[in-house]
């Protein structure tokens, strides 16, 4: 079929509303598509070769890059297909490459506004909603509109004047109940005009504010005990939940824009622009930046506006922007939307940058692992205001048994990666009871203490499994060796994920979802399976070593070299003679016989 694999670029498309576009060898664009969701369509290309038709094949052999856009909903897919379409009128769109216009709907600008669609645009001081690349979905949301509300339909000339002057006689849509008659003032402009600027939330999306004055105006008439009004407006309660798009139409109000908002790190900056006209989105492309300095988010930004504008011949005055710009160009002028329509489009461009950054970002950790730790260590030293880049970190925790067979652990991590050939247990020696404090203090003096005899590298950072108690005992501990001043300390409860630095009593919150506390949850967890898998075993043997010692001529030392040989208690219970003779004296063989004999009688 090609040789475009297709399999790879499949994997960077996400399941989301979107526009996808194909383009050839040439770098020419030859089709534009929406999809529900991107990926999906796009697979069924490739997927489904048998069922395609010769034209189709023909445009699948062609493809040599696929690009896509990211948005809302499926209507907002429409809208920017049709847009895209009418600007490049791809090749393999011919069935949209004539010169009909798409349709808008209008609210005309006179007394008692009619609502319609319409394929021309007059500016006549009306406002139009669209353009609608499928006219079966701006039929669907006229059909709301004229189920939900009474409004008239003929062209009469309502003035006040006329109305007055009686002019007009109500007609067969007043009899039937679809007008409420203004044109014999049955109906109160006010009344009217109320239910135009609910339409108008409708049309822009804000569905949700409608259906919150319905609701209230439902409650109201039940309380006046109106319940044939309140039976009206529950009917258009129910169509107005019914109806499932929330899409966020650009306004014709919105005539040239440009929207542009950024994603960077410390070597790339992804930068997505939008360019608005005439009320449609009719170009969007994300670029990458790789930075050669340290340079700002603005001055990355500036370079990215100035390309795109020339690029696509925008001459634009206004462009949003995610904070203030200046750019020394009194033509322009730079927004920072705080609500409305200019901010919903900011959105929209903002979740599209971030998208490309993360799946840009991914493919380039794929080729170069590296990339990966470097970004991870980076943003550690940024979130935890490290002088260094942690890049050997080790992490100490406590276990016991009521006070008794008391352990630590240390497990070690370099390059963000666990190195298990690292891992150390310390047995207890210094510390008699449950002193979780005192076994920290004693497991840390001990690890740098031969560490520095050792000669040994300092970690850049240590984590304490625990409060301020046991942050405070490590500390004592390298004061008393003097490195406290060279390492970086932190301590983290179990309960908050709080972590605690020495001499601040306020404790530092990272995201949930931050690397850098991800990277600290399985050091300490690495850390606690370490250090419970050793108190376990040893627990497990003071257990058995009782027992032994129960035997009257086995001592403490004859019981551990019999575990030492045997492993376990039933081991030994089931050993030939012959065999526990290599370890036991006769007089301790026959005690150990005849107390296995016992149990077994």
């Amino acid at each position: 079929m090609s040789a475009f694999d297709y399999k790879k670029v499949l994997a960077d498309i996400p399941h989301k509303p979107g526009v996808y576009q194909y383009w050839d060898i040439e770098d020419t664009l030859i089709y534009i598509g929406k999809a529900k969701d991107l990926r999906n369509r796009v697979g069924s290309y490739f997927n489904q070769d048998k069922q395609l038709n010769g034209k189709t094949k023909v445009l699948v052999s062609k493809i040599r890059k696929i690009t896509f856009t990211i948005v809302d909903t499926e209507i907002d897919a429409w809208l920017l297909e049709n847009s895209l379409i009418k600007k490049h009128q791809p090749r393999y769109n011919i069935m949209l490459k004539d010169d009909k216009t798409y349709p808008w709907i209008i609210i005309k600008k006179e007394p008692f506004p009619r609502v319609f669609w319409t394929r021309n645009r007059v500016k006549d001081g009306s406002t139009y909603f669209g353009p609608y690349a499928s006219g079966g979905m701006m039929h669907t949301i006229l059909d709301l509109i004229k189920e939900t509300y009474t409004l008239r339909t003929c062209n009469l000339p309502l003035t006040e004047k006329n109305i007055s002057a009686g002019k007009f006689k109500v007609c067969l849509e007043y009899q039937i109940g679809n007008c409420k008659g203004p044109c014999q003032a049955y109906q109160a402009e006010e009344e009217y005009n109320r239910n135009i600027e609910e339409i108008k939330d409708i049309l822009n999306g804000k569905i949700g504010n409608v259906i919150k004055d319905v609701k209230q105006i439902i409650r109201d008439a039940a309380a006046e005990l109106n319940f044939e009004y309140a039976h009206q407006y529950q009917r258009k309660l129910v169509v107005l939940e019914k109806y499932q798009s929330k899409s966020t139409v650009v306004s014709s109000a919105i005539t040239n824009i440009d929207v542009v908002s950024i994603a960077s790190d410390e070597r790339y900056a992804f930068v997505n622009y939008l360019k608005i006209m005439n009320g449609s989105i009719i170009q969007t492309q994300t670029i990458e930046i790789k930075k050669r300095l340290d340079e700002t988010d603005e001055e990355l930004l500036t370079i990215a506006i100035t390309e795109f504008r020339t690029k696509f011949n925008s001459t634009s005055k206004e462009i949003v922007v995610p904070f203030e710009i200046i750019l020394e160009d009194k033509n322009i002028r730079f927004t920072v939307p705080k609500l409305g329509e200019k901010k919903n489009l900011l959105e929209l461009s903002q979740k599209n940058v971030l998208f490309f950054r993360k799946e840009k970002l991914n493919q380039y950790e794929k080729l170069n692992p590296d990339l990966r730790t470097d970004r991870i260590l980076t943003q550690m030293q940024k979130d935890l205001s490290l002088t260094q880049l942690p890049k050997h970190i080790e992490c100490f925790d406590n276990s016991n048994f009521q006070g008794k067979y008391p352990v630590s652990a240390i497990v070690v991590f370099k390059d963000a990666k666990p190195s298990k050939k690292d891992y150390r247990h310390f047995n207890v020696k210094t510390v008699e009871g449950p002193n979780d404090f005192a076994t920290m203090e004693e497991a840390v003096l001990r690890r740098y203490k031969r560490m520095l005899e050792e000669e040994g590298t300092l970690p850049q950072l240590i984590i304490i499994d625990g409060g301020k108690g046991q942050l405070s005992s490590a500390m004592t501990s390298l004061k008393k060796l003097g490195i406290d001043k060279k390492v970086a300390v932190i301590g983290i409860a179990k309960r908050l994920e709080e972590l605690f630095f020495p001499g601040d009593p306020y404790p530092l919150y990272l995201d949930k979802k931050s690397e850098t506390l991800k990277v600290i949850q399985q050091l300490r967890d690495e850390a606690h399976r370490f250090g419970i898998t050793f108190h376990r075993k040893k627990r497990d043997q003071g257990t058995l070593k009782t027992e032994l010692e129960q035997i009257e001529g086995i001592g403490k030392t004859t019981a551990d070299k019999l575990l030492r040989h045997f492993k376990s208690v039933k081991k030994i219970a089931e050993a030939e003679e012959s065999e526990l003779q290599k370890v036991l004296n006769k007089a301790q063989l026959l005690a150990l016989t005849n107390y296995f004999n016992k149990d077994n009688a």
